[in-house]
C-alpha cells in the first residue's frame, strides 16, 4: 500500500431492533482495542455518543497498514438503506428472544433486499447484553418450551441458517469478550479491502 495514499475507508453497518444495545456497543468500540494485558474494565464510564454524529469513525492499524472504519446504525441521519457498507453486523439482545426472531424475520430480509449488490459482503450475527443471559429453568423447558434468553448453540445455529460468516457475543457494559469481538470486527473489516474479501467459504465461524 502506498503510504502517500489515504487509508482505505471501510463502512460497517449495524442492523437490529432498537434497544438491543447497538449504541452501547459503539460506545465501547470508541475506547479502542485494549492491550491483552489490560484488565482495567469498568467501573469507568462509557462515553456518550450522539446519533447525529454518525458515522463514528475510528482509525486502526492492522498488518502494518492503516485503515479507517466508519460505523453506522439504524439511527443514522443518513437513511441506512442508502448506504453501501463493506461489512454488516446483525445485532440482537441475548436476553430478549424476540430480538433474534426479528433478525430472522425482518433484518436478514433487509440485507438481502437492500444490500444484495455484492456476493462477497460479509455478515456477522452479534449477540449483545451477554451479562443479562439467564439459564433456562425447568419451568421454561416444560413441554418443550424455552427461556427468554438465547443460548450460544442456538444462536450459532441461527447464524448458520442465515448464512452469516461469523457469530460472536459480548457485553458492552461489563467488557466481557468485547476485546475479542472488536479484534475480529477489525480483522474482517481489513479483509474486505483485499482481492479475496472477507466472505467465509467454509460457512459460519464462531468467534
Amino acid at each position: 500500500m502506498d503510504p502517500s495514499l489515504p487509508p482505505p475507508e471501510i463502512t460497517v453497518l449495524l442492523l437490529g431492533d432498537s434497544e438491543v444495545g447497538k449504541s452501547t456497543f459503539l460506545s465501547r468500540l470508541s475506547l479502542g482495542i485494549r492491550p491483552h494485558g489490560d484488565e482495567s474494565l469498568p467501573p469507568y464510564t462509557l462515553p456518550k455518543l450522539r446519533d447525529l454524529d454518525q458515522p463514528f469513525t475510528f482509525n486502526i492499524s492492522l498488518y502494518a497498514r492503516p485503515y479507517t472504519l466508519s460505523f453506522y446504525d439504524t439511527a443514522s441521519p443518513t437513511n441506512y438503506t442508502l448506504l453501501r457498507p463493506s461489512f454488516i453486523i446483525l445485532c440482537y439482545d441475548i436476553s430478549k428472544r424476540s430480538s433474534l426472531a426479528s433478525v430472522q424475520n425482518h433484518w436478514i430480509s433487509v440485507v438481502n433486499t437492500h444490500f444484495n449488490y455484492s456476493e462477497t459482503l460479509p455478515v456477522m450475527l452479534l449477540g449483545l447484553k451477554r451479562d443479562l443471559r439467564k439459564e433456562w429453568t425447568e419451568e421454561d423447558t416444560k413441554d418443550g418450551g424455552r427461556g427468554d434468553s438465547v443460548m450460544p448453540t442456538e444462536a450459532l445455529n441461527t447464524a448458520q441458517e442465515l448464512l452469516c460468516d461469523r457469530y460472536a457475543e459480548c457485553s458492552a457494559i461489563t467488557g466481557e469478550l468485547c476485546r475479542e469481538v472488536l479484534e475480529d470486527v477489525a480483522k474482517l473489516s481489513a479483509r474486505t479491502t483485499t482481492e479475496k474479501g472477507a466472505k467465509t467459504d467454509a460457512g459460519c465461524v464462531a468467534m
